[in-house]
C-alpha cells in the first residue's frame, strides 16, 4: 500500500513561497508516497500545478462555531490514515488539528502540537527567519538538506497584458488592516514617474480590493498600466521573471519577486521585522524606517536609477 502524507499549509502568499525548500525537500524523502496538501482555496489551483503535491485539499477554516465543519474536518483527516503529517504553518489552528484525531491514534507529527512525535523544540523558533525555522523543523523531523526554493517549473503566457519590453512591477498595497506597512500611494506614483522618465514602464500589480487605488495611481502616470486583480500566482511569477525589477511593501507578491531574482526592493516599516520575514532572493534590498511616511521617494528612486542605466 502507497504511504500516505499530508503537508499543512494555510497560507498566506508570502508564507506559501517560503515553503517551497521545505515542501521539496519533503517531496525528495518521500519519493514513493501520496503527498496531499491541506491548504487554502487561493492556493489550491497553483500548488496543484506543482510538482510536489499528488493531491490538493481545500481547508474550509472553520469558525468556533461551524460545529458541522469542525466535524467534516475531523472525519477528512482521520479516513485519510496519514501515518505522517507535516504542519508547516505551526499555528494555534493547525496544532489543534492534531486533536482531531482523538480517540484514535495519532499520526507522526512534525510541529508545535503539544505531545506530537516530531515537535520542533527550539524555544526560540518565533525569533527565527522562516526559511531558517521550517529548515530546522524539518531536520528534528529526520529531513535534512532543505534548499532554497525552486519555482522553475511556474509558466504562464504574459502576452495578453501587452507590456513593453521594458517594464517594472509597483506593489503599493497591502493587507487593509495593516496600515502601517504601506507606503503613501502618490510616493509610489513619484517613483512610477521616474521609472517612465528611464524608459521603463510602470506596471501597478495588486488584488481586486485595490483595484480603485492602484488604477487612480496608474491614471496619473502616462504609459503606466495597473494590472490588479487580474493576474493568477503563476502570472506573478512570469511577471516578475521578466521585469527590470519589482517595488513594493512587504507583501506576498514581492515574495514571488525575490524568489524569480528579479531585482527587489522592499519598504518596511517597525510593523513588521525583515529579520524574521524578509523576502529571500539573488538581489533583494530592504529599506526599513520606523514609519513609512519618514521614508523619502529620493532614497527609494536611488536605487531604481541604477537598475534603470
Amino acid at each position: 500500500m502507497t504511504k500516505k502524507i499530508l503537508v499543512i499549509k494555510l497560507g498566506a502568499l508570502g508564507d506559501f513561497v517560503q515553503a517551497a525548500g521545505p515542501f521539496a525537500a519533503i517531496r525528495q524523502h518521500h519519493q514513493d508516497a501520496e503527498i496531499t496538501l491541506l491548504t487554502a482555496s487561493a492556493f489550491a489551483e497553483f500548488a496543484g500545478t506543482s510538482p510536489w503535491f499528488d493531491k490538493i485539499e481545500i481547508d474550509n477554516r472553520p469558525s468556533a462555531l461551524q460545529f458541522g465543519g469542525w466535524l467534516a474536518l475531523r472525519s477528512w483527516l482521520r479516513a485519510q490514515n496519514f501515518p505522517r503529517v507535516y504542519d508547516l504553518q505551526t499555528s494555534d489552528r493547525s496544532g489543534f488539528y492534531y486533536q482531531l484525531f482523538w480517540p484514535s491514534s495519532k499520526p507522526d507529527w512534525s510541529g508545535i502540537a503539544p505531545g506530537c512525535s516530531h515537535p520542533h523544540s527550539n524555544a526560540r523558533r518565533d525569533f527565527m527567519h522562516t526559511i531558517e525555522r521550517q529548515q530546522e523543523q524539518l531536520s528534528m523531523a529526520g529531513i535534512a538538506g532543505v534548499e532554497t526554493g525552486d519555482f522553475s517549473w511556474v509558466t504562464a503566457d504574459i502576452g495578453r497584458f501587452g507590456l513593453t519590453e521594458n517594464f517594472a512591477l509597483i506593489l503599493a498595497g497591502g493587507a487593509a488592516h495593516r496600515p502601517g506597512k504601506r507606503w503613501a500611494g502618490e510616493k509610489y506614483q513619484a517613483v512610477a514617474k521616474h521609472l517612465a522618465a528611464h524608459q521603463i514602464q510602470p506596471i501597478f500589480l495588486g488584488g481586486e480590493e485595490e483595484r480603485s487605488l492602484l488604477t487612480g495611481l496608474s491614471a496619473e502616470v502616462p504609459g503606466s498600466m495597473s494590472l490588479a486583480g487580474e493576474t493568477t500566482i503563476s502570472e506573478l511569477f512570469a511577471l516578475a521573471r521578466e521585469a527590470k525589477l519589482a517595488i513594493g511593501n512587504d507583501t506576498g507578491p514581492m515574495h514571488v519577486a525575490a524568489a524569480t531574482g528579479c531585482k527587489t526592493i522592499v519598504l518596511y516599516s517597525a510593523a513588521s521585522d525583515p529579520a524574521l520575514c524578509a523576502q529571500r532572493g539573488a538581489d533583494v534590498t530592504i529599506h526599513r524606517v520606523e514609519y513609512l511616511k519618514d521614508l523619502a521617494v529620493e532614497t527609494v528612486t536611488s536605487d531604481l536609477a541604477l537598475a534603470a542605466t
